[in-house]
């Protein structure tokens, strides 16, 4: 029987780096129309909703055809909400699927393709949790931090120090795409990341999260290039 997919898109009202971020115009339409888009075209998501607060986010969400069973809880749409609290009360509110798939607006360029890929991959590997990853502009094996005379310590202890970068270990960051999991797995960890976590690589291009208004900016500078 094949198992059935979840999609929840998280969209608060408040944001400090970008004002009312989630529906700010991003190439031609709202930021979140990017990800309600790409989720729709998916050929294993069975119901895309929205978990939002904020009245605007939900009209505006609803004209891309995004469904909005339910209006969140002001109190899990505060600055200190951990995040997977708005995924717990989605769950909760629309119960009966096999896996969540948490999809912020906030990656504007992650495709269809990237989505399905990661569900093919939980599929294959029989996972129960797959996260997105990209591999970091900046080695983290490059990386230090300062003790309080302003000596530098390396964040990766190494026997040999590698001047060259091909010569580094690879290594995988978030990069906040999206966040896959069994519903009743999640329902016992609370979290996407555990010991058993497959991470699927998307190519930095496509990796873009949104936080600052230069993100903005540069993210609207590579849409309008596409």
């Amino acid at each position: 029987m094949k198992p059935t997919f979840l999609a929840i898109i998280p969209a608060r009202g408040g944001s400090k780096g970008v004002p009312r971020k989630n529906i700010k115009e991003l190439a031609g339409k709202p930021l979140i129309a990017w990800t309600i888009e790409e989720a729709k075209k998916s050929k294993f998501i069975d119901r895309v909703i929205l978990s939002s607060e904020d009245h605007e986010i939900i009209e505006i969400a609803k004209q891309y055809g995004c469904e909005v069973p339910f209006t969140r809880p002001v109190d899990l749409a505060q600055d200190e909400t951990p995040g997977i609290a708005p995924v717990l009360h989605a769950m909760k509110e629309c119960p009966g699927y096999d896996f969540v798939v948490l999809l912020q607006p906030t990656s504007p360029l992650r495709t269809v393709e990237d989505i399905d890929g990661a569900i093919e991959t939980l599929f294959e590997k029989e996972a129960d949790f797959c996260v997105s990853v990209t591999e970091p502009n900046q080695s983290p094996y490059w990386m230090y931090s300062l003790n309080v005379n302003g000596t530098m310590k390396p964040l990766i202890k190494q026997e040999n120090f590698a001047l060259r970068r091909q010569d580094l270990p690879k290594a995988y960051s978030l990069n906040g795409a999206f966040y896959m999991a069994k519903t009743e797995q999640l329902k016992v960890t609370k979290s996407f990341l555990t010991d058993d976590t497959v991470g699927y690589v998307m190519p930095r291009k496509r990796s873009f999260d949104i936080d600052t208004e230069e993100d903005f900016f540069l993210c609207q500078q590579v849409l309008r290039d596409m």
